[in-house]
């Protein structure tokens, strides 16, 4: 019988987050990317609650979490689910999955809370602020995205066009995340201020960078065992994301995701229940 999946709300003072838990154990924390919500690891989820505590948010602007108007550096971002895991939910040590922007998120939660963060798996997406351009490579919406106010007007009303060009062309096939998770992305981002909270996360970038280039500089690189793939085909990093956290972290293994675009989690959603049962199994308790 599959987990029972718990929705809840944790108010933070300046931001409420939306929080999706299931099952028991060691905890694990999964953060999204845009344009998707904690909805992405629905596939996951089920398969890691039989072991694990499994919590997964929606970062705040994004889904059914409240939208402040600001705090959209990863530094904040990734503060709110430190403070979901240890003042809401009790968890002092946990492991981490992020794709996407969940990515530079786990790595300003690692880099603050070094003793606290177990493990993390990383699923194509670089780091900004690695000392290269990487984060920006082969990425025109990001330039879009980061000009104050723009992207907001020129899509209102065009959300759906907008949002579905991604889900069709950035995976290794145009049907890589299903109609019924496009529609429900569609329902989260088509709320008001739900747009401009995605984009503040583009907009966020330069501090980004200067808050990761702060944290190497005062701490060294990441200790904790780290995973990273990058998708194989379409608009997938490849090589670029593994090759990104090895120069921010000491201990990363991964590569390539075979069969995959950008969306790994959805495209081969079994691959990666095992691939992370493996990879926080090693620290067993």
């Amino acid at each position: 019988m599959a987990p029972t999946l718990h929705h809840a709300q944790a108010d933070l003072g300046e931001v409420r987050l939306h929080y999706v838990t299931a099952g028991e154990g060691p905890a694990v924390l999964l953060l999204h990317g845009w344009p998707q919500t904690w909805h992405m690891w629905r596939h996951v989820m089920p398969g890691l609650a039989a072991r694990y505590r499994v919590v997964a948010p929606d970062l705040r602007g994004l889904g059914d979490s409240s939208r402040p108007a600001g705090g959209y550096d990863k530094k904040t971002v990734a503060q709110d689910a430190w403070r979901l895991m240890t003042e809401v939910l009790g968890e002092r040590r946990f492991f981490v999955a992020g794709h996407d922007w969940g990515g530079p998120t786990a790595f300003a939660l690692a880099a603050q809370h070094r003793d606290a963060v177990r493990r993390m798996a990383i699923f194509d997406v670089p780091v900004p602020g690695d000392g290269t351009p990487v984060f920006h490579l082969n990425r025109w919406h990001h330039g879009l995205h980061r000009e104050p106010g723009l992207a907001e007007e020129l899509l209102a009303g065009k959300e759906e066009v907008y949002l579905r060009f991604f889900y069709r062309s950035w995976g290794a096939r145009p049907d890589a995340i299903e109609e019924a998770a496009q529609q429900e992305y569609l329902r989260a981002y088509r709320q008001p201020g739900a747009m401009r909270a995605g984009f503040e996360f583009y907009r966020a970038t330069p501090q980004d960078e200067r808050d990761n280039e702060g944290f190497l500089a005062r701490d060294g690189k990441l200790p904790m065992p780290i995973l990273c793939y990058g998708g194989a085909t379409g608009r997938g990093r490849g090589p670029a994301a593994l090759d990104s956290w090895r120069r921010v972290a000491m201990d990363v293994r991964g590569g390539i995701a075979e069969g995959c675009g950008h969306w790994i989690p959805e495209e081969r959603p079994d691959w990666v229940l095992a691939e992370l049962l493996a990879f926080f199994g090693e620290e067993a308790g």
